[in-house]
């Protein structure tokens, strides 16, 4: 299959930079695949818009604030460095570097907070690096997200390019809203948001419950391959990047119910049902790796696009997607399962939404696909 079937044009204006001033307050495109019906709403419409019965599950993963500066020893050049996952030992994470080869080739940190080197390399797909690095950190005692938590910034996406009137500092306003309102601030583990959950606040996530609309949450670490455009010619060829997913018990067993025509699941993001759709189709096939009962924990390597079948939910909640990505290709198959057809109607979504001016991307608006 053609990658170029999943390309679109977008007006750089339409590419959101700021969330809306409310969490709730975006713009929500409700289409009905039954009757393939188009609705405009507003996000805090949920509560009446989602069908008796729903039942939410959300990505309660937080982010991690991952942008290190430094300057290299000797010449005292900027570095920046991107924590991406832990090592084996504490002190030890991979990351990314900029400039790759000039960090790698000595020392480098802030003094009084940090020294870092170099370990290991590993080449990625595109031909990048990703750096095993390791930290003697200051104070002892401190580990690096301590470290992280003191000096590091939000990764925001590289589509996020703001013009900066004079004095204006977002720094505030993305530790807020870059994270949902549910997140475990306690243990960041996602290099991204899960942007579908930025919309909730706290008084829509009460307004859902007092109407019965129950959440339970999983984890999923979501990982930088989540900006990635497809590269390769074909869909097929793609080589889909992978990520650590947990569900605790509570979750599992409402995943499990078999009443979902009467209590369907809703994901909340893509990154929701990656893992959702990764557990259930371990769980259908017999995966050894499952436990019978209990919590679970699994890497999801799933690259789902038409016309490829969802088992793992009824609905999905998620923003406007970058043209000829993974993320784009999982919504085309939640649109018609098992069906190409999914393709064109992503496409004529996406022209509406673009015709009404709807902001796209991270800090976008969100559609809901029932």
């Amino acid at each position: 299959m053609d990658t170029e079937l999943f390309d679109y044009s977008l007006p750089q204006e339409l590419i959101a930079q700021t969330p809306a001033a409310r969490r709730d307050a975006s713009r929500l495109l409700v289409f009905e695949r039954a009757s393939g019906k188009i609705r405009h709403c507003v996000f805090s419409d949920l509560p009446e818009i989602l069908p008796a019965g729903t039942r939410l599950f959300r990505n309660d993963a937080a982010v991690l604030q991952a942008r290190l500066p430094g300057v290299r020893e000797g010449s005292g050049g900027k570095v920046e460095c991107l924590l991406l996952r832990p090592g084996k030992i504490p002190s030890q994470w991979w990351c990314l570097l900029k400039p790759g080869k000039k960090a790698a080739a000595g020392a480098f940190g802030i003094a009084g907070v940090y020294r870092a080197h170099v370990m290991d390399k590993e080449i990625c797909e595109d031909g990048g690096g990703e750096y095993l690095v390791e930290f003697e950190i200051s104070p002892r005692g401190d580990n690096v997200l301590d470290v992280a938590k003191r000096i590091g910034v939000l990764p925001l996406p590289p589509y996020i390019v703001r013009s900066r009137p004079k004095n204006a500092d977002f720094s505030a306003l993305d530790k807020e809203r870059y994270q949902t309102v549910y997140a475990h601030l306690e243990n960041p583990v996602a290099a991204a948001a899960p942007t579908a959950g930025l919309h909730f606040s706290t008084e829509l996530l009460q307004k859902l419950r007092e109407r019965n609309f129950p959440q339970f949450d999983l984890t999923l670490h979501i990982g930088i391959g989540t900006f990635q455009p497809i590269k390769s010619a074909k869909i097929e060829s793609h080589k889909m990047h992978k990520e650590f997913y947990s569900i605790p018990q509570e979750t599992r067993e409402q995943l499990e119910r078999e009443d979902k025509k009467n209590s369907p699941r809703l994901a909340v993001g893509t990154t929701s049902l990656r893992a959702m759709e990764d557990f259930a189709r371990r769980r259908a096939a017999g995966d050894p790796l499952i436990p019978e009962r209990g919590s679970v924990a699994a890497v999801a390597g799933l690259f789902v696009f038409p016309p490829q079948k969802i088992i793992g939910a009824e609905f999905l909640l998620t923003n406007f997607h970058l043209p000829k990505s993974s993320l784009m290709c999982l919504v085309a198959a939640f649109l018609a399962p098992g069906e190409m057809r999914g393709i064109e109607i992503i496409k004529q979504i996406y022209a509406e939404a673009i015709s009404l001016r709807y902001r796209f991307y991270s800090y976008g608006d969100a559609m809901l696909i029932l």
